[in-house]
């Protein structure tokens, strides 16, 4: 992990963006004390595919259909 001290990181920071994105890990340092990593971010979410839910729930064979009370319940007509 390479340390750039802040006047370094300001001049170059697309650059350690571009570096970040392949993956590795810059620290920035202010006086030669560590203050920031810049670095990928990890994965926080799990892509969902089609049919993950298969078999979760049911859709009701009534489910499109328009009823007198749901007319009500909308609209209290």
């Amino acid at each position: 992990m390479e340390v750039i001290n802040t006047f370094a990181a300001k001049r170059s920071f697309s650059q350690l963006l571009a570096r970040a994105e392949q993956g590795e890990e810059i620290t920035i340092a202010r006086n030669g004390k560590p203050i920031a990593t810049l670095g990928p971010l990890k994965s926080q979410v799990t892509p969902v595919r089609l049919g993950d839910l298969k078999g979760a729930f049911t859709v009701p064979d009534d489910f499109d259909s328009w009823s007198e009370q749901d007319e009500e319940d909308w609209f209290g007509q």
